[in-house]
């Protein structure tokens, strides 16, 4: 199994990369699919959630109301850090567990774990073979958040102020996929970074 972090802040094109190496053959584990399974009703992960935010953070039904969450953390450092500090274990442990299960299927297999918050995390590096970024300016991130989800220009502008910088995720990063131009140019540079991870990490026959 080759394991390869990708990263990329919000509306960085991220997940237009991974769609592309899926196409390659290649298992794509993201971060944010994990990040929802571990606070599902009754998880030990939202009790920890509730219990240090408060139980009006769930709703009647027992599930995240993730708008009231929401409010404590965005704007507040050290508040997105506790929260962090619950989840990113969780997700991590159940990470590993996808890794495992993809390598049993197929040893050889290229495992990408799209992962946004990688800088932030402040989880190992050295158990990727290489680590990714997508970076697109983030004036094109705001308006990709103003357009494609309907966000307020302040809103968009500040989702992506509360992430890692451009240059934090580029200090890790082996690869660098530039996502500022049109669909087809990002495809084409994720093909070219796909390229030089496999003759990179494959060996030849």
């Amino acid at each position: 199994m080759h394991l390869i972090a990708l990263t990329g802040g919000i509306a960085s094109g991220k997940s237009t990369v991974a769609a592309r190496w899926a196409e390659h053959g290649a298992v794509v584990v993201d971060a944010d699919v994990l990040a929802r399974e571990v606070v599902e009703p009754g998880s030990p992960t939202l009790g920890a959630i509730a219990e240090r935010f408060g139980a009006h953070v769930l709703r009647s039904d027992g599930a995240l109301d993730r708008q009231a969450l929401g409010a404590h953390i965005f704007g507040d450092a050290k508040a997105r850090e506790a929260l962090n500090a619950i989840t990113h274990p969780a997700i991590s442990a159940l990470a590993h567990r996808r890794f495992e299960q993809a390598a049993e299927q197929n040893p050889g297999v290229f495992v990408i774990y799209d992962v946004p918050l990688l800088v932030e995390s402040g989880q190992p590096l050295a158990k990727f073979e290489a680590v990714v970024t997508v970076e697109a300016d983030a004036e094109r991130r705001v308006q990709r958040l103003i357009t494609h989800r309907g966000m307020d220009r302040s809103e968009a502008e500040r989702r992506v102020a509360s992430q890692a910088t451009g240059d934090q995720r580029r200090a890790i990063a082996d690869f660098v996929v530039d996502s500022g131009d049109d669909l087809e140019s990002t495809v084409a540079r994720a093909d070219d970074v796909w390229h030089q991870l496999r003759n990179k990490l494959v060996p030849s026959p």
